[in-house]
């Protein structure tokens, strides 16, 4: 019988626990502190640990450093209901085996449990002073955060998939910040804003003389970045010449300046962002399928604004702070009424909109008091009503026809793959993130929502 250590300062989620896992057939020890853990591990070692963050004294992240340092074979997950980038960089980057949010699913976490025991742990080193801004708390932006953090000591590439203003770039940002490479150079490139004629230029340089108007020797983005990270922004804009003497510098770690004869040497990390859908590109011969399979080897999936409303007041206390600030006016305060007219907003620009609003309200609005009438008149005049049967269907095949026109074979497949997703993001969402009411929305069984979550990679 496994023997698992629960430490927290919560006497419910302690107790919790405790007769959960005893009943999954689980040996447990519970300790109201970190010290006491400590302690008992000079003279028993569990099979497991499971720790909250915050605790009186010893907080959950010495104890993980004291098990990494000293026992680097026993798995300690990290439990917290401070559910942000930072808890999760740091219990990722400090070796957990897994971080779970408060408040978590029992059946989850027994999975997770098991995983746990059967698996290797893996261990590395805290990191330390990292400067984090990526807001949010929602179960969207946890499904980041957790990818960022098991990214933390890797130098994997990564695939950044949203809608324009999510703040792709920030995920980027974030990842270097947090990989073995965050003293060597960030260079970014947003591929949609260079002329065709000019990318293979800004990517690799070029020669005195390569071209008229090369007038000296330039420096490309690749030998910038070198040992660090390229982000290559909107990479489905980039022309399909330029993705083949891209794949061949990501498969020979070597290129040519334009117009050189001498082979370039570099270590760079890509991480690459789009707002297209690579795969439709893909079927379109618009991008490159092995190009594709070489970027979309770890994928991050960044909700758009309107999936994450729940973010939307700490977004906001955060924008107008810094606007406060730098335009040195007094800090703006939303009122109730102007908060749920910011959250019932679509927010079709997404965050980048949100901060521009922010923006506005604190040179425009008459009163450090926010009111809904002060808030923009986009925003003060979106009304939701409810859409007649006939019209979701018209827009629906609309919808349709639209897809089907990019699409040669497969739009049964493609179509429900796309709506079956979405009808669980929405379920999801009204359940607030717990599964059991999301199931009973959608009218399945639990372990049917799972099983399709996984699959869909939500």
């Amino acid at each position: 019988m496994h023997k698992i250590w629960i430490a927290d300062d919560d006497d419910a989620i302690r107790l919790i626990l405790e007769e959960s896992l005893g009943s999954a057939g689980f040996m447990t020890k519970i300790f109201s502190n970190g010290e006491d853990l400590i302690k008992e591990l000079e003279t028993e070692k569990p099979d497991l640990i499971i720790t909250d963050v915050q605790m009186p004294g010893m907080l959950g992240y010495d104890i993980l450093k004291h098990v990494n340092n000293n026992y680097e074979d026993l798995p300690v997950i990290i439990m917290t209901a401070f559910a942000d980038m930072q808890a999760a960089v740091e219990s990722f980057g400090g070796g957990a085996f897994e971080y779970i949010p408060k408040p978590f699913d029992l059946e989850e976490a027994i999975k997770i449990i098991k995983r746990a025991l059967e698996e290797k742990p893996l261990t590395k080193g805290l990191k330390k002073d990292v400067k984090l801004d990526i807001i949010g708390e929602s179960l969207p932006m946890q499904n980041v955060f957790r990818a960022i953090g098991k990214l933390s000591n890797t130098i994997a590439t990564v695939l950044v998939q949203g809608e324009s203003g999510t703040g792709k770039e920030l995920i980027a940002k974030s990842l270097h910040k947090n990989s073995p490479r965050h003293d060597m150079p960030f260079i970014a490139l947003n591929m949609a804003d260079i002329p065709k004629e000019l990318v293979e230029s800004e990517l690799f340089g070029h020669e005195r003389g390569a071209f008229t108007g090369a007038v000296e020797k330039r420096i490309g983005r690749f030998e910038q970045a070198n040992g660090g990270t390229l982000f290559l922004d909107e990479i489905g804009d980039m022309p399909l010449e330029s993705q083949t003497r891209l794949l061949r510098v990501l498969s020979n770690k070597e290129f040519y300046r334009v117009g050189g004869d001498k082979p370039i040497k570099v270590d760079v990390r890509i991480i690459a962002a789009t707002h297209q859908n690579l795969n439709n590109l893909v079927s379109q011969k618009k991008f490159r399928e092995d190009l594709f399979y070489r970027l979309n080897v770890i994928k991050i999936e960044v909700p758009a604004l309107k999936e994450r409303k729940d973010d939307i007041e700490d977004l906001c206390k955060f924008f107008l702070k810094n606007y406060s600030e730098s335009l040195d006016e007094e800090l703006r305060v939303l009122s109730d009424d102007a908060k749920k007219l910011l959250e019932k907003y679509d927010w079709p620009g997404n965050v980048r909109q949100l901060e521009n609003v922010c923006y506005w309200l604190t040179l425009m609005s008459p009163t450090q008091h926010v009111k809904a009438q002060d808030l923009p008149t986009e925003v003060k005049e979106f009304e939701i009503t409810d859409i007649p049967a006939s019209s979701w269907e018209d827009g629906l095949q609309n919808w349709l026809n639209n897809v089907s026109m990019n699409i040669e074979s497969g739009l049964s497949e493609i179509t429900i793959t796309k709506i079956e997703k979405m009808l669980i993001k929405t379920a999801l969402e009204r359940s607030k993130g717990k599964k059991n009411d999301a199931a009973q929305i959608l009218g399945w069984g639990r372990n049917t929502l799972s099983k399709k979550m996984k699959d869909h990679g939500i």
